[in-house]
């Protein structure tokens, strides 16, 4: 089969068609000796494409199997033979020229074609980066990528911001010297010291705390910073990169996110889309991660049939909900073709709509809703359950009044909320 890109389809016109084929003179030819001649007609209709068999030998793969004919919208996709064909929209601001690739980021649907140009375009410069994105589309890799793109001299530092506690912001992000305070038994360079000539990656930024986004707002306005315990400050040139699956705009709106740390950190904001909408990538994600699997599992392909399967599932998991289900179907499949049985999407998908965020008593009041268990509770707010912990955390670090203390405490003892 190979692990090829698959083919883009401009929505037509309403009326218009062409047809796609493996043959000399069709009008959208594929290179896949498992599609017909003349394999299938695409004709432009007012709600996509209405993609119809030519009695072709191997049919039209969409879902669950095989259909005559069936409408495709925009964003869609379908399978013939190997290939995978997705179904664009063009639009004035496409991209008139294909920007070049970025080790690590799979794809070339529209919308990640965009996402590598603006990684391109603002790597090298010095300007603050967030990157938004749905859990699990790939913003390490993406903050990863600038970073090497960047030609910075120092190092890549990585470090999720919401998981930090309101007393510890300061020994994370500054760091300390020996005898600072009990415990300190020796110096510990800070997030920003560490990052000195390179990229700090500051993941889920939107958790910081109101406390820590005072901090991180005076060292990005001054590029000083001052050990806990340091007798003289340190001037620090970093190159930041924050991320959240949040929308920090509106958290500004609401009060819950500082508007003067946001237009510091949002000089160039770039969107990662969820893979539902760039289901074109799938063939070519599905490729490259089976091939990192293959180190463990041996190499394996796609069905075609599997493939189809992948392309129609929502994925609310995304690309990393994707390299589990590709790894689950890898370990099972005796052969080295991963066939629809092999295929295991786990547990229902978690619900579209999202928690912004949560105060300490809300986040505990929703675990104890959720039967005392914090999987549950992340999945039914659609958070990461990292970032539910984070919250959790700062409960017990301050509680807000006796209950709370209570309700925390039996966290910390096991009697209460469970993983």
């Amino acid at each position: 089969m190979g692990h090829q890109e698959g083919v883009r389809a401009l929505l037509l016109p309403h009326g218009d068609s062409i047809v796609v084929g493996s043959a000399q003179g069709v009008d959208l030819r594929v290179a896949d000796r498992w599609v017909s001649g003349r394999h299938c007609r695409l004709k432009g209709s007012c709600g996509g494409v209405l993609v119809e068999d030519l009695s072709s030998k191997n049919g039209v793969l969409l879902g669950h199997g095989h259909v005559p004919r069936a409408l495709i919208g925009a964003g869609g996709a379908f399978v013939i033979g190997h290939t995978l064909i997705a179904v664009e929209k063009s639009d004035v601001e496409s991209i008139q020229e294909l920007p070049r690739p970025v080790p690590g980021l799979v794809g070339s649907s529209r919308a990640m074609l965009k996402v590598v140009a603006d990684v391109r375009r603002c790597a090298s410069l010095r300007a603050p980066i967030l990157i938004q994105g749905e859990s699990g589309t790939g913003k390490d890799v993406v903050a990863r990528a600038i970073h090497d793109l960047s030609g910075r001299k120092g190092q890549y530092v990585p470090l999720n911001v919401g998981a930090i506690p309101e007393g510890l912001v300061d020994a994370e992000l500054f760091g300390h010297r020996r005898g600072a305070f009990t415990g300190a038994v020796a110096t510990r360079a800070g997030a920003f010291e560490q990052a000195h000539t390179g990229t700090l990656f500051l993941d889920e930024v939107a958790e910081l705390s109101p406390g820590g986004q005072v901090r991180l707002l005076r060292v990005i306005e001054d590029g000083v910073v001052r050990p806990l315990g340091a007798s003289h400050p340190l001037t620090v040139s970093v190159r930041l990169v924050s991320a959240s699956w949040a929308n920090v705009a509106e958290l500004v709106g609401s009060g819950r996110f500082r508007g003067d740390l946001y237009h510091r950190l949002s000089t160039f904001v770039i969107e990662l889309p969820p893979l539902r909408h760039r289901t074109g990538d799938i063939q070519a994600l599905s490729g490259f991660l089976l091939q990192r699997h293959g180190r463990e599992l041996g190499p394996k392909e796609l069905a075609p049939s599997a493939l189809a399967r992948l392309v129609a599932y929502d994925w609310p998991g995304n690309v990393r909900e994707l390299s589990s289900v590709l790894y689950r179907a890898a370990a099972r499949a005796d052969g080295s073709w991963i066939q629809v049985r092999h295929l295991d999407f786990g547990p229902a998908p978690r619900p579209r709509k999202r928690t912004t965020s949560l105060t300490p008593r809300e986040a505990v009041r929703l675990v104890q809703q959720h039967g005392n268990n914090v999987s549950s509770a992340a999945r039914a707010a659609g958070i990461p359950r990292s970032t539910l912990r984070s919250w959790l955390a700062r409960a017990q670090a301050e509680p807000a009044d006796e209950t709370d203390a209570l309700d925390m405490r039996k966290i910390a003892t096991g009697t209460g909320p469970t993983v």
